[in-house]
């Protein structure tokens, strides 16, 4: 990326911004104490912008479409793995629209017959409960016969089926949910790495699962190069990324740990693209959080994402099972909480968000109008050719010329 946009800065003559920071990050690491830590800056979807392309093209020419291993999508969207966004019922609408809904294996789903009461005494709870409410109820152990009843309840509905568990439950779930028939498995925590050390006598190694398991496993979440490119080097299909951007994970102020996404993104697709040169094998980068309007999704897969995963977005949707609500994977744990119970409100079906036509003017509404237009303004027939367009660090592009002078 690069910045645009200067002046002349009084005592730097005319030199850019960029070049102003780059100067004084020379300075102070010349001042610097020798072996001190250094830092580099990195950039969210707020501080840049995609580049319109030299050519255009019609945004029904263009292609959206997605591959993870085998299964086909018409959308580059996966519906985010959290208790809130997914159920059976919901799974199956999204997937006829042409995405792919992620089931939480380790969620309510599989610990209550029931879940719908469970859904709604979350959705009742005051702001003061709701915390103490969602460490009692996610308490009750996963059963495992759940996982392959409500596998069977989406595949019953002709849908296509993905679940994600946790690295700790992985060995236990998965073979489960690929006996009921899942089409993707992913296996996912706040971060996962393909070296990981533990008190088992064998950790989870990814290499093994994917000889046991014939279905692609997405694999997440990671937020840079060399992680990124030692999960991809064991054989998964695709890789999650994003640690703590989305409104309800508080990982970045319980922890202090996260990557901006637009940096993270791009640092992970590199590892793809080098690990494409090493070995032929193309291995997916998913975006996974903080993508709240269209002009966030289409930043996401500018930098470099092939799809995204999807949550607050969806969240909002008549289909999904949160009743308004929205909350995180870890937002539930028994000892150190890092995430939050959201209102995000009830406002569309799922498709009206995937497809519209909307009246709404937020970016939240019709996302495949919307990354079809951008890869037609950016002359980009499908999204690989997108990943390719210029994208510029641009903190005012959300605020410039939107505040009216008064009379």
């Amino acid at each position: 990326m690069r910045d645009v946009g200067w002046q002349a800065v009084p005592g730097r003559g005319s030199a850019s911004p960029a070049a102003v920071i780059d100067a004084e990050l020379l300075e102070e690491r010349r001042m610097a104490p020798p072996g001190a830590k250094q830092m580099r800056r990195a950039y969210g979807f707020d501080e840049v912008s995609i580049v319109p392309g030299d050519v255009t093209i019609n945004p029904e020419l263009t292609d959206i479409s997605f591959s993870l291993g085998d299964v086909k999508l018409r959308l580059p969207f996966l519906a985010a793995g959290m208790d809130a966004v997914v159920s059976p019922r919901s799974a199956a609408v999204f997937s006829e629209l042409g995405g792919l809904a992620v089931l939480n294996a380790d969620g309510l789903q599989t610990r209550y017959d029931d879940p719908e009461g469970v859904l709604q005494e979350i959705a009742a709870a005051s702001e003061e409960d709701v915390a103490a409410l969602l460490q009692r109820i996610y308490s009750q152990p996963v059963r495992p016969q759940l996982v392959g009843e409500r596998v069977g309840e989406i595949k019953r509905q002709g849908a296509l089926c993905a679940v994600s568990c946790t690295p700790a439950s992985a060995k236990r779930l998965a073979p489960l949910a690929v006996e009921a028939g899942i089409d993707v498995l992913v296996v996912q925590s706040t971060v996962t790495t393909a070296r990981h050390s533990s008190r088992s006598l064998e950790g989870l190694r990814f290499e093994k699962l994917c000889e046991q398991v014939q279905v692609p496993i997405v694999v997440g979440n990671t937020v840079s190069f060399g992680p990124c490119k030692d999960l991809m080097e064991t054989g998964i299909a695709a890789v999650l990324v994003g640690v703590g951007p989305s409104v309800i994970c508080t990982t970045r102020e319980v922890l202090g740990i996260g990557v901006p996404q637009v940096t993270a993104i791009i640092d992970c697709a590199a590892a793809r693209d080098a690990y494409l040169r090493e070995s032929g094998r193309y291995v997916p980068v998913i975006a996974d959080g903080g993508i709240h309007t269209g002009g966030d999704l289409c930043k996401a897969l500018a930098a470099g994402a092939d799809a995204a995963m999807l949550g607050t977005l969806l969240a909002v949707a008549e289909e999904a099972p949160g009743r308004g609500y929205h909350w995180g994977m870890s937002a539930p744990h028994a000892e150190l909480p890092r995430g939050k119970r959201v209102h995000v409100g009830v406002r569309a079906s799922l498709e009206k968000i995937l497809y519209g036509p909307t009246s709404r003017s937020d970016g939240t509404e019709n996302l495949a109008g919307v990354l079809r237009t951008a890869l037609g303004v950016c002359g980009a027939s499908n999204i690989r050719e997108f990943q390719q367009a210029e994208m510029i660090i641009a903190p005012s592009i959300k605020t410039e010329g939107k505040t009216i002078a008064s009379a």
